[in-house]
């Protein structure tokens, strides 16, 4: 543990998982007015390869958050996270951490020999702290990305399916599904960072069912088209990705996968999910309310940092 002033840089693994989870649903509801993180989220992002040596949180007065960052290296870009609550030390938190996710790159790229670009993701529209701290250190804005709100009690519609396509759940014990799973996630249109390791994909895809996920693979005439992964807890759950291969897109796979995406989710208690997809503009979300019952949406932002 090191002194910064009046705050503490601490391992995550050396604080309360609640303390973290406060913080992220503080975070959120300042911004948004809803808290949708969750403790499993916080358990998703330890499980991360890596996680201990890459993450750092900042604590303060009662040793309580106020601060966290990780990253995540996938491939030749190291995939980071920076969260810091407003207020007195807010912006020099952030700063803290980002100069230790910093540091951290640099060591990577020594350590493996390869250049490595950064990205720090899910900063929510409004975040007067960490956008400031990333623009000084030379980030440019990347990627937006939408959060929805989909009320599950809502009327659920019938799936459309492609001729000649069905859903049904993937097999996380099969080598030759999971592959499968892999490439579909790959070549995924999505911006965000992907996973290139696919041992690394295939473990998380089993934790996630370990925790209470699922996979569900759409096919047309036996060739895999598309995937949704879900997770839920009690009434919520969360699409966490959709990925549709590239020569089945514009044929309504990916609307089909959303769908079942909630009906597994319904299926399993849910009343609300979550469901987040790349979009230009999250507040202009005509084309999901006559399709889904979108209660709310709020915006995530990438910032990218290029290789020195």
């Amino acid at each position: 543990m090191t002194p910064h002033g009046q705050l503490t840089v601490r391992r995550p693994t050396d604080v309360s998982p609640d303390s973290l989870v406060r913080l992220m649903r503080t975070h959120e509801k300042s911004l948004t007015g809803v808290a949708t993180y969750s403790r499993e989220d916080a358990l998703r992002a330890a499980g991360h390869p890596g996680y201990e040596e890459n993450s750092w949180c900042l604590t303060g007065p009662g040793d309580e958050v106020i601060a966290w960052a990780a990253l995540t290296p996938r491939g030749n870009e190291l995939d980071a996270v920076l969260t810091a609550l407003p207020g007195r030390h807010g912006v020099s938190a952030a700063r803290t951490l980002l100069c230790l996710l910093l540091d951290r790159a640099d060591a990577l790229a020594v350590e493996n020999d390869r250049p490595y670009s950064v990205t720090v993701g899910d900063v929510l529209r409004g975040d007067e702290v960490v956008p400031t701290v990333l623009k000084e250190a030379g980030f440019v804005r990347g990627a937006t990305t939408g959060q929805y709100d989909i009320d599950l009690t809502a009327d659920a519609l019938p799936m459309m399916l492609p001729d000649g396509g069905a859903v049904r759940a993937a097999d996380l014990d099969d080598p030759g599904e999971l592959a499968a799973l892999h490439a579909l996630h790959r070549r995924c249109s999505a911006k965000g960072p992907k996973t290139e390791d696919a041992a690394v994909y295939a473990a998380a895809l089993r934790r996630s069912r370990d925790a209470g996920g699922a996979a569900r693979l759409l096919e047309v005439s036996g060739r895999p088209a598309g995937h949704v992964l879900t997770t839920g807890s009690g009434n919520e759950g969360r699409v966490l990705e959709v990925a549709v291969a590239p020569a089945f897109r514009g044929l309504g796979v990916g609307l089909a996968l959303l769908t079942a995406g909630f009906a597994e989710l319904r299926a399993r208690g849910a009343v609300r999910a979550l469901s987040t997809l790349e979009t230009g503009d999250v507040h202009r979300a005509e084309a999901f309310v006559p399709v889904f019952a979108v209660t709310g949406a709020r915006s995530l932002t990438r910032f990218r940092l290029g290789p020195a």
